[in-house]
């Protein structure tokens, strides 16, 4: 929204340009730790889980990033212990999370429901994605047509995104984009904002 407002983003091309910039910005730190913590539910690794859980919260550098994964992980792990999904293993590594990010909580519901980790990763970038789509279709606005050529126009910085995500060592992660901070800070007091992030 703060994009949306400052006219960063105000048509499909803008948007577009936006979106991909953010899945390069994903797929150097968020994506990773997700594919990371997917590998660590796998392997019931505690030790990594909360490692790499920690990482990603003390990543989170603004308090909107932070409330928003944090309520958004806490939702999702809720609901896996809720609906019963997780074994007692899966379960255990959870309540062993003083927080748990949106990541964390996703990667045990992919465990648990045994989606194979490209497939989870994949369908968390589309995710994302989507989310940002929608957003622009509701407040730029685009048109619902415009926004699903544009949904259609993403899917190779998708599939790209999930590569990198994979390919990078732990020592080339970087949440560094001081741009989208300083708009994440902007939109905490943004009169006009819908949305918590």
């Amino acid at each position: 929204e703060s994009a949306i407002e400052k006219g960063i983003v105000h048509n499909e091309s803008s948007a577009h340009a936006w979106i991909t910039e953010y899945l390069t910005i994903a797929a150097d730190f968020e994506v990773p730790v997700a594919w990371r913590l997917l590998q660590a539910f796998s392997q019931r690794d505690a030790a990594s889980v909360s490692h790499w859980t920690g990482c990603f919260i003390a990543a989170r550098d603004t308090a909107e990033f932070r409330a928003e994964t944090i309520q958004m992980g806490y939702s999702l792990a809720k609901l896996v212990i809720d609906l019963n999904l997780a074994d007692d293993s899966l379960r255990a590594i959870l309540a062993s999370q003083a927080e748990i990010p949106l990541p964390t909580a996703f990667a045990c519901a992919a465990e648990a429901l045994a989606v194979p980790h490209q497939a989870a990763l994949l369908g968390m970038l589309f995710s994302m994605v989507e989310n940002q789509v929608l957003v622009c279709v509701k407040s730029v606005p685009l048109g619902q047509v415009s926004g699903q050529s544009l949904l259609f126009s993403l899917h190779a910085a998708i599939e790209k995104a999930a590569l990198r995500a994979q390919q990078l060592d732990d020592d080339e992660l970087s949440n560094w984009a001081p741009g989208l901070s300083l708009l994440s800070i902007q939109h905490e007091t943004q009169y006009s904002r819908i949305y918590r992030s």
